[in-house]
């Protein structure tokens, strides 16, 4: 599910001015990497309906997939993971950087499945790739009903920062209820805490200060009104089951995990999302379309080409209604075209709506020439 994660781990600083020199070794903050659809739940909240359970060769091809992608995906990373913390400078004004941080997700990666073929060794080869300082912050995701003592240890063998739990909410099976919640938490933090991870409390945004213990950590999070997620996403199984009471108040692009900053990789406060297929996005509910593939694409590639594109730099400045000022799309237009029908027929308006058409209608050609121009930038470097 989509999530938001507690941005906590080691604290490796440097210093790098003003914010003018030193860019070119910062590289990204925050990448959210969803590496299979695979999961043991069907929730009826999910953003995307190919999360659920697989059996047989339905579960033999998912994985398959995975498998063989992660490697792929994890080449075409950036050399370097950190990032500039505008939010919190040092007392000269100078700009800290920080290491930043990669989110694997499902899905459901701790299935057995997954774990041994898909998980580990994905987590070993960001090891290998981010070794050197600022090193990388690894986070887990998981629903947290499959950990065991033993997993907690793999986990953290394989260089666990963060685990992070995202099931807590009435939503997924056996959950339903506050007292359910706070016993499964109770007992999951009994489990975790025996073997060496503190308690983080997840922010609320990027800029959040949360406390960050020293060693590795977890959290608990779900969609809860109280949390980021709040009225549910236009999206998947939330929206066939009439579940989104999202309105064109409720912006999703302008807040963490959103499209707010995602152009702004040097700095803190950006995050991008890969699916299983290698396809990159702006957004962790995913824009209707990506923005590029990096089984064959470098991830910083992709963003920089973009930069200068008004439709995305409208959606990483969190104002996705106007995408289409530079394409004959007034903000009025825009506004219309995020007005439907939900599927049980009834009035719905959300800008991701909006975003959905604008993709359809406008962007696909405008993607395929960043792409082109990329595809002819590498062929003449060689």
């Amino acid at each position: 599910m989509c999530r938001l994660v507690a941005l906590c781990g080691p604290r490796w600083d440097r210093r790098v001015g003003n914010g003018s020199s030193g860019c070119g070794a910062t590289e990204v903050e925050s990448i959210y990497y969803v590496v299979s659809w695979a999961c043991h739940r069907k929730c009826r909240h999910c953003y995307e309906p190919r999360f659920r359970p697989y059996v047989r060769s339905a579960l033999e091809a998912v994985v398959a997939e995975a498998e063989e992608n992660v490697p792929r995906v994890i080449d075409h990373l950036p050399p370097r993971l950190s990032y500039l913390d505008r939010e919190h400078p040092a007392p000269d004004g100078s700009l800290v950087e920080r290491p930043g941080r990669i989110i694997l997700a499902g899905g459901e990666v701790l299935l057995d499945a997954l774990r041994e073929r898909v998980l580990y060794p994905a987590m070993q080869r960001l090891q290998e790739r981010y070794r050197r300082q600022p090193g990388v912050e690894l986070i887990v995701q998981t629903t947290g009903d499959l950990l065991t003592g033993t997993i907690v240890d793999e986990l953290l063998a394989r260089g666990l920062t963060t685990l992070s739990v995202s099931g807590v909410d009435d939503f997924h099976t056996g959950m339903q209820g506050e007292s359910r919640q706070r016993a499964f938490k109770e007992r999951l933090a009994r489990l975790l805490e025996a073997h060496g991870l503190r308690s983080a409390r997840a922010p609320v945004s990027a800029t959040d200060p949360a406390p960050r213990p020293a060693g590795p950590t977890y959290n608990f999070f779900g969609a809860t009104p109280d949390t980021w997620i709040g009225r549910l996403w236009p999206r998947g199984r939330a929206w066939d089951n009439g579940l989104s009471t999202a309105t064109l108040a409720d912006n999703f692009c302008n807040r963490w995990s959103g499209g707010l900053k995602f152009l702004e990789h040097r700095y803190s406060g950006s995050e991008v999302s890969i699916d299983p297929a290698g396809n990159v996005f702006p957004c962790c509910i995913k824009t209707r379309l990506p923005i590029g593939n990096l089984l064959e694409e470098d991830l910083l590639g992709i963003l920089d080409s973009l930069t200068q594109e008004p439709a995305y730099a409208a959606i990483s400045s969190g104002q996705p209604q106007r995408m289409g000022l530079a394409y004959g799309w007034s903000e009025e237009r825009f506004i219309e075209a995020s007005r439907t029908l939900t599927p049980q027929g009834q009035p719905y308006a959300n800008l991701c709506i909006g975003c959905d058409r604008f993709h359809q209608d406008v962007l696909a050609p405008v993607i395929e020439a960043a792409r082109a121009r990329r595809a002819a930038a590498r062929g003449a470097s060689r």
